[in-house]
């Protein structure tokens, strides 16, 4: 996810933050749709296009996605 966001941000992957919040980051709302839409191809599930504003961040949304704090 980070070598996605790195790229679609054009910034060295070591450049982002997990805690710091996707729209800080400079991923706009289109943006934030595309990226959940290569984690869906990623996983092999549906995503809600909007997972990105439930879970702000990379880690917020990776202990989402790894099943954490349901």
């Amino acid at each position: 996810m980070i070598s996605n966001l790195s790229e679609l941000l054009a910034v060295a992957p070591e450049e982002i933050d997990v805690n710091e919040p996707f729209s800080r980051l400079g991923l706009d709302s289109a943006a934030a749709v595309g990226l959940i839409g290569d984690l869906e191809h990623l996983l092999g599930r549906s995503l809600s296009p909007t997972l990105a504003y439930d879970h702000p961040t990379i880690s917020d949304l990776a202990r989402h996605l790894g099943g954490e704090g349901k």
